[in-house]
């Protein structure tokens, strides 16, 4: 009889140890492909040329005038072609924890309202190297296997703050001073931010957003085969992902020229602009590099661009459209609020230190 009543247990076991995985396998050769070996060949370039390619943003000087469509086109362009394979992963793997990841699993690990939770989630966007809106559909996807708040934007912060691969070209390209300012603010945002939403949330999921409370509350052995299952959650994803990703990116792609203007010196005025425009703008990983470069030539002082170097990467309008329904809004306040405020205070630091 009691090998009888173990067997099942077991069999639980090896089978959640086995779509761990198989999750892990195909995170694992995505990640490779997408990030891992270029950005191995990127770092090597970088120590040898000391650049890792010119500005998304073109030259800052020409940045002027009135948001036209082809402007918002021709970025557009540019984007997504950096970034459309890092997209489809990130979109596919947002969908694949939803249906490959046990929820008892991740609860116990990713779960609770503890800084436990929060580091784990941090700790687990370091191997991903994602922009803010490739790694947003993961931390959505997370999100709606009932993980913590504060984990799920641990790792949607960490991805592109914390990115390894972006913090050596950093070292190669500007400095070890910028380096040290980005770990060490990177650290505080990703952490200190999900902390603090843990602490907000705890006792008040009711807050959560309909949409989101519907899908948290469906049991853990969701019904139907695993295509099925997961043809429901990509198709999900893909819907609430898409349509906003698109309109936002041709959005600010227009109002770019309005967004950074150059003038020369180090004023506060231009320090907080950058920090709240750079907050909502839209780039690929590690582009807020070439961008830093490019306006420090042109002669922007060293405030400002050590705004922009924490901001540009953090988040963007389409990631925080794409988390929209996964976080109450004032969450998503608290996020944007942070990032902005962490911008400033790195620019105030980057003016003397840098």
């Amino acid at each position: 009889m009691s090998a009888l009543s173990i067997r099942p247990e077991t069999n639980n076991i090896a089978k959640t140890i086995a779509l761990v995985l198989i999750f892990l396998l195909i995170a694992a050769a995505g990640l490779m492909y997408v990030k891992w070996w270029p950005y191995y060949h990127k770092a090597l370039t970088s120590a040898d040329t000391h650049s890792i390619g010119s500005s998304i943003l073109g030259d800052p000087v020409g940045q002027a005038g009135t948001p036209t469509w082809s402007g918002a086109t021709e970025y557009a362009k540019k984007y997504f072609k950096s970034v459309w394979k890092a997209a489809v992963l990130g979109i596919l793997l947002g969908s694949l924890v939803q249906v490959l990841i046990p929820v008892r699993w991740l609860e116990r690990v990713l779960g609770g309202n503890r800084f436990k939770s929060v580091f784990y989630g941090g700790l687990a966007s370091l191997p991903g190297m994602m922009c803010s809106c490739c790694a947003a559909p993961v931390a959505a996807g997370l999100r709606r296997k009932n993980i913590s708040a504060g984990a799920a934007i641990a790792f949607w912060l960490g991805n592109p703050l914390l990115n390894p691969a972006t913090l050596v070209f950093m070292t190669f390209v500007l400095s070890w001073k910028f380096t040290v300012l980005r770990i060490v603010l990177g650290v505080l945002l990703t952490f200190g931010t999900g902390y603090l939403v843990n602490r907000l949330m705890r006792g008040n999921e009711d807050e959560t957003p309909k949409e989101m409370q519907s899908l948290l509350q469906l049991p853990a052995g969701e019904s139907g085969s695993f295509v099925t299952r997961w043809a429901k959650s990509l198709g999900l994803m893909v819907l609430q992902v898409v349509p906003a990703y698109l309109a936002a990116v041709l959005l600010l792609g227009a109002m770019k020229v309005w967004m950074f203007p150059v003038t020369e010196g180090s004023g506060f005025a231009i320090l907080v602009l950058f920090a709240v425009a750079g907050s909502f703008f839209v780039i690929p990983t590690a582009a807020e590099i070439p961008i830093v470069q490019s306006f420090l030539s042109a002669g922007i002082g060293t405030g400002p661009v050590a705004a922009l170097l924490l901001v540009l990467p953090a988040i963007s309008l389409p990631s925080l459209l794409m988390v929209a329904k996964s976080f109450p809004r004032k969450i998503l306040a608290i996020i944007l609020g942070s990032v902005i405020l962490t911008g400033i205070l790195g620019g105030i630091i980057g003016s003397f230190v840098l």
